[in-house]
């Protein structure tokens, strides 16, 4: 640890972006002799006291589960929280997935495929456009609408197997991040 943050250090102006934060520095029991909690008081101490260059970005999926002295004032400038898309990101979100890979929907197809994937998350949506690919591909046609709609409608997203979660993390958000 103490490594890497030499190096990173070394690299600024640099921007360390830390995915699904909580997947390392998660709060939980001592069944690693302490580890972890070396790690994040190593970590910590580096957010306190690094030289200015380097502009530190987390994401995480699940902020309760991170240790309540990652999350207090200081440590980052600023927390944000990050809802599912509206309409709106929801059809920019698939015309950019559509577009990467070369499918051509109909505006009319498009916004009803937007509608269908209300309550998706980004990856959610990106998943059901791969997913009528392959539908295509097994059926032995291009893919269309059709094939991309009915993934949809085939899947359960987050925001419903997970909705008490969803309204835990909206709850928290409101009152503690400022809305992206």
């Amino acid at each position: 640890m103490h490594e890497s943050l030499r190096s990173i250090d070394s690299l600024a102006p640099a921007v360390l972006w830390i995915d699904e934060i909580e997947k390392g520095f998660a709060s939980g029991g001592m069944s690693d002799s302490g580890v972890s909690q070396r790690l994040l008081g190593t970590f910590l101490r580096w957010m306190q006291e690094r030289r200015p260059g380097v502009f530190l970005v987390a994401t995480a999926n699940d902020v309760s589960a991170l240790p309540p002295e990652l999350l207090r004032k200081g440590r980052f400038d600023e927390i944000f929280f990050v809802d599912l898309p509206d309409r709106k990101a929801r059809r920019d979100i698939l015309a950019l997935h559509l577009d990467k890979r070369d499918i051509t929907l109909s505006e009319h197809e498009l916004q009803r495929i937007t509608r269908l994937a209300d309550g998706f998350s980004g990856a959610e949506i990106e998943a059901a456009v791969v997913g009528g690919l392959y539908r295509a591909y097994a059926a032995g046609q291009p893919a269309d609408g059709t094939d991309i709609g009915a993934e949809i409608e085939a899947t359960v997203p987050l925001s419903i197997s997970r909705a008490e979660d969803v309204l835990s993390l909206r709850a928290w958000a409101a009152d503690r991040a400022v809305a992206a």
